[in-house]
């Protein structure tokens, strides 16, 4: 290894290689500056004072697991459920109903205890709403699951939101991913759901993938990686403008530190206020699980730095908006540290909680 790098030295000693040092040079300018450029704009972003009035609004939500419908889960945890988050802004549950057919059907068997969690909820947590959360895996990066471009398959998701408010949830809130910005056949969809839930006078609502923290990267993301991860805040303005709630996924964003992750944040958290309807409810998705891996880092994506990020961005951008919250993903994955820090970050309508 030492000759080899004895080797390296002198190439790039040797005159000759005056041009190819002078375009490595160029490269590596080009790939690191913007790095550094952007990390410290993010940074930047995470600083400042939070303003009073940036915390709840009594407007919030939380993920939750299918054991909820499927039997696992028994009167004593509605019990110790309530008492958690009493006092609380959660208003909304979305409950894990399905996971739909890749045609868009959705077997009854799925959610053999829907009815006695919605009865235990209205029963236990006056005043909170239990929405049905269905999804799938969508066709747009694989051949496998749900295509949207069939009129067929997106009648058949139509008719599963129709079959589960029947059942008596007080609500619907999809999750299809991965969902490609500019998806015409999906705003097609939302149109034909809004229809079903106002003539039901129920909320619908959508988790919705993160803003181009860069004008069109979400563009340059398909071409290199085929992932076009973020959605333009064209296209995010007009799923909000066909639904009762949007939930961003502000997560998963492979930041490996924590300021990092907050002033993302606070960018994505201005970037959806500048386009969300004001009758449209916006809430900005908290951390609450623990994994590791290439697009998740727990150390850096904290509950506590998505909370202050949600705050700063709400104070500079729309302070007074009533209609924002934010969304606690997952229930089963959530730890004393996450709740605290929602909890102290964000407020409580109550005295207490």
């Amino acid at each position: 290894m030492r000759g080899f790098g004895r080797t390296l030295i002198r190439a790039w000693r040797d005159p000759r290689a005056r041009w190819p040092k002078r375009v490595a040079l160029v490269l590596a300018v080009l790939l690191v500056v913007p790095v550094v450029t952007g990390a410290a704009a993010l940074r930047l972003n995470y600083a400042g004072e939070l303003l009073d009035g940036t915390q709840t609004r009594g407007r919030d939500a939380i993920w939750l697991g299918h054991a909820w419908v499927d039997g696992r889960k028994k009167d004593a945890d509605i019990d110790a459920f309530a008492r958690r988050i009493k006092g609380t802004g959660i208003r909304d549950l979305y409950v894990h109903t399905g996971p739909l057919e890749h045609n868009g059907t959705l077997p009854a068997d799925r959610h053999p205890r829907a009815r006695w969690l919605i009865d235990a909820v209205h029963r236990e947590m006056p005043g909170v709403r239990v929405h049905a959360w269905l999804g799938d895996k969508l066709a747009t990066e694989s051949p496998d699951g749900l295509r949207l471009e069939r009129a067929a398959s997106r009648a058949a998701v139509v008719r599963s939101a129709e079959q589960i408010l029947d059942v008596g949830f007080d609500g619907v809130h999809f999750d299809l991913e991965p969902l490609h910005s500019d998806d015409r056949d999906y705003l097609s969809l939302l149109d034909d759901l809004r229809v079903l839930t106002r003539a039901r006078d129920v909320p619908l609502s959508v988790a919705a993938h993160q803003i181009d923290p860069l004008p069109a990267l979400h563009s340059a993301a398909g071409a290199l990686a085929g992932h076009p991860k973020w959605w333009s805040q064209a296209f995010f303005a007009e799923v909000a403008r066909r639904v009762d709630q949007i939930a961003v996924m502000s997560y998963d964003t492979a930041l490996p530190v924590e300021s990092l992750y907050g002033g993302y944040v606070a960018q994505q958290t201005s970037l959806a206020l500048e386009v969300t309807p004001e009758d449209t409810d916006l809430l900005m998705g908290l951390p609450f699980y623990h994994t590791e891996e290439l697009g998740h880092h727990a150390h850096a994506e904290t509950a506590a730095a998505a909370v202050r990020g949600a705050r700063l961005g709400l104070g500079r951008t729309d302070r007074d908006r009533e209609r924002f919250g934010v969304a606690l993903y997952v229930d089963f994955a959530a730890t004393e540290a996450d709740w605290t820090a929602y909890r102290q970050g964000w407020g409580c309508v109550a005295a207490k909680c």
